[in-house]
């Protein structure tokens, strides 16, 4: 499996990293701020980060764009939407929409590592309109319905 990225402008790129693993099992590729001065993330803002490259998904797949735990559980900032989703058509610059959830402003230098990716597979179903849903034990049993 090949999955392609190429830089935007990459005369503006070449102190950046592709998307890459930092262990040998790790699941997410990190992806790096390509923004050209710091930036300042104060708490409750929403502001969406430039990567630099733009990728070529294959057909069946996506991107999943995920927090990285560190920054989530450290500092409070996070993905808006994640998982967000960037789907096998996509070809324009891929980016990154954080959210500062802590206490204090963050600061987000170029180049800092900011999300990571994972490549998953999409499933397409065939639709189908039904009078009726099978029944199970849980039924309409929504949240907190199991309890604790």
């Amino acid at each position: 499996m090949i999955l392609k990225f190429c830089w935007i402008d990459p005369a503006q790129s070449d102190d950046l990293e592709l998307p890459r693993y930092y262990s040998a099992h790790a699941s997410g590729l990190d992806v790096s701020a390509a923004i050209t001065e710091t930036q300042s993330l104060i708490p409750g803002q929403i502001h969406l980060f430039p990567t630099g490259f733009a990728a070529a998904i294959p057909i069946g797949y996506e991107l999943q764009v995920r927090p990285r735990s560190g920054l989530a559980i450290k500092h409070g900032v996070t993905v808006i939407n994640s998982p967000g989703t960037i789907d096998a058509d996509y070809r324009g610059e891929v980016r990154i929409a954080l959210i500062n959830l802590g206490k204090e402003p963050f600061l987000i230098n170029r180049g800092d590592r900011i999300a990571q990716l994972v490549l998953a597979p999409v499933v397409r179903p065939q639709i189908e309109l039904v009078g009726k849903l099978d029944t199970t034990k849980r039924g309409n049993g929504g949240f907190g319905h199991t309890g604790k």
